[in-house]
């Protein structure tokens, strides 16, 4: 038996006029989208959170399982528990870790094992995948595409952040499995990444980078 099926609801037809100033003013707005490091306390309301979080939730996902977590911790001691263990994982990785390669490819950024910001935003977002679900009685429930479909929801996210008017920041130590114990996510789940969000500072910096043109990273066939 086929899967119940309604009405597509609230359906808009713009003419196409429309729908190229729509795509243009969107592309205006995330164009100034920018990692940032440097945060400020400002507080932030946490339904602005939830929102953004419920936004992600709307993602497409193999088979609709929606096998993501979004664990939120704000300011308290669980944050310098994730920027201890972050650190300690990140100066293994510049010294010891990372091939010549990546370091020399990370230089232009200015990155290093630091991670002040993962203590001092108002809020510090921990994505984790669903490998498989739980049914009530134990039963495990495959989940399909699972990174995929979180990769998907997480981009939603950064998106609805920014459109908030809230900064970002994309964070994945390695490993990550300390996030579990932290966020206390069952072993079920696994960390995708860590996302820091919240106001920048006043005079917060960004590295001088260009994004690629439509030419390179397009292309049309027939």
């Amino acid at each position: 038996m086929g899967a119940k099926l309604v009405p597509l609801q609230n359906i808009k037809h713009f003419t196409n006029k429309e729908m190229e100033s729509k795509s243009a003013n969107f592309y205006k707005t995330m164009k100034q989208r920018r990692t940032v490091r440097d945060f400020a306390n400002n507080d932030i309301s946490r339904s602005i959170i939830e929102n953004c979080i419920l936004t992600a939730g709307t993602a497409p996902s193999g088979a609709n399982m929606q096998p993501w977590h979004f664990a939120v911790s704000r300011y308290g001691e669980a944050r310098k528990i994730i920027r201890r263990a972050a650190e300690k994982e990140e100066r293994e990785f510049y010294s010891s870790k990372a091939s010549p390669e990546w370091l020399k490819a990370l230089e232009p950024l200015g990155t290093d094992a630091n991670k002040e910001f993962l203590e001092t935003a108002p809020y510090l977002i921990g994505i984790f995948v669903k490998n498989y679900g739980m049914l009530p009685d134990g039963t495990r429930v495959k989940h399909y595409y699972a990174t995929e479909s979180v990769g998907i929801a997480t981009g939603i996210l950064i998106t609805a952040l920014h459109n908030a008017g809230l900064a970002t920041l994309t964070h994945t130590p390695s490993p990550m499995g300390f996030l579990n114990k932290i966020f206390k996510r069952p072993k079920n789940e696994r960390p995708f990444l860590l996302l820091v969000a919240g106001y920048p500072e006043k005079e917060a910096q960004v590295p001088d980078i260009q994004k690629f043109s439509l030419n390179e990273i397009s292309s049309y066939i027939e």
